[in-house]
């Protein structure tokens, strides 16, 4: 599903606009995605839970080269699901 089609769907169901459904989905993902930047932890009951995770250092090698290279410790976004999402979905 595009951004678009949520976008319709939301607006469809929640009786609003396409332009007051766009708003409030570029919101809640702005504030997630806030959120998640400040190191925040952000849990949904019924849907999952977004946090942020550390990947260590490590040493890769170019596929090309096959020189060894350092990749460095990097922060990347993390959702888990809950399991009634796990339970509808299945």
């Amino acid at each position: 599903m595009t951004k678009a089609e949520f976008v319709d769907k939301l607006a469809e169901k929640g009786k609003m606009t396409k332009k007051q459904a766009t708003e409030a989905i570029d919101l809640i993902f702005n504030t997630m995605a806030d959120g998640l930047v400040a190191g925040e932890e952000i849990a949904i009951p019924g849907f999952g839970k977004f946090s942020v995770a550390t990947r260590k250092a490590r040493t890769g090698l170019n596929p090309q080269t096959k020189a060894k290279i350092s990749i460095p410790e990097t922060k990347v976004p993390k959702f888990t699901s809950a399991k009634a999402l796990k339970d509808s979905v299945k």
